[in-house]
């Protein structure tokens, strides 16, 4: 096994992200284990650990196809994705917002390109309430604008760098279902899952970061693929809430109780400490 290189100072996610790890980086990589082959992170959302590690072999992977495409076209076309961004920051205001997110319901996005697409949801991510991914069951993007004095629209020196990274290392970018997107792992690979959150209460409902939704069956499936690899012979780690029914699933394997401070919720009550569980397949 090979233990990797040190990472670039430089790299660090790119957008916000519902559910985002950068606060538990320290907890989380104290869990990982020492050395292991390639990296793979099904639900990679913003990136954090991803980013921090800097693997050079990883396979990343989420279902969410437009923020997907943003991996893409940052790798891909960085400088008009950054000349995108600058425009959009010229132009920011509610009323610009407001007519950038309507154009998934009045067909205008089915002409805009695949970097048109990607500047739209990364600006959008940048000036929205909380910064908030979601979408409604027709797949429109519905969060309203935020109340940023000056946010951070364009951080082109983050681009190339992330571009740069992409290009120069074997990193895959998928947009599959999570089981889809592990068919090539293999012993003493490491996986990292962090998916949508099982909810802490009976009201609270399933989070849908795509508008398909991420269901209980859903929770069930991705156990029974956590113990199809950990067969295998792979590392694996999985993130989620502290709920009955998380420690219900995984009972059969190592779960650790974390500290984190939620920042997202639409209430202010709905913020502040809250006990996650970290799960893995070995003694750490």
């Amino acid at each position: 096994m090979k233990i990797l290189s040190k990472k670039p100072s430089t790299l660090q996610p790119f957008t916000k992200w519902t559910g985002g790890k950068r606060q538990l980086l320290p907890i989380i990589k104290s869990l990982m284990p020492e050395s292991y082959k390639n990296y793979f992170e099904p639900f990679i959302g913003g990136g954090a650990l991803f980013f921090d590690l800097a693997p050079k072999t990883a396979y990343i992977n989420d279902f969410n196809s437009e923020l997907i495409n943003c991996y893409q076209q940052i790798k891909n076309n960085p400088e008009q994705l950054i000349d995108l961004l600058t425009n959009h920051k010229e132009n920011n205001s509610k009323e610009y917002y407001l007519d950038l997110r309507s154009v998934d319901r009045d067909g205008r996005i089915d002409k805009m390109s695949t970097t048109e697409r990607a500047a739209r949801i990364m600006y959008m991510l940048r000036v929205d309430f909380n910064g908030l991914y979601r979408v409604n069951s027709k797949n429109q993007f519905n969060v309203p604008y935020g109340r940023y004095k000056n946010p951070r629209i364009v951080d082109a020196d983050l681009i190339l760098a992330i571009s740069k990274y992409l290009n120069t290392n074997d990193i895959h970018i998928l947009n599959e279902d999570f089981e889809d997107a592990v068919q090539n792992v293999d012993s003493g690979d490491f996986v990292y899952f962090d998916p949508p959150y099982i909810p802490l209460s009976e009201t609270s409902a399933f989070t849908s970061y795509t508008h398909e939704g991420f269901s209980y069956k859903d929770q069930v499936r991705l156990r029974n693929t956590f113990k199809m690899l950990s067969e295998k012979g792979a590392f694996v780690m999985l993130s989620n809430s502290s709920s009955p029914l998380v420690e219900e699933l995984y009972q059969d394997f190592h779960i650790h109780t974390v500290e984190a401070i939620r920042t997202n919720g639409a209430k202010t009550s709905s913020r502040g400490k809250i006990s996650e569980i970290i799960v893995t397949n070995y003694d750490k």
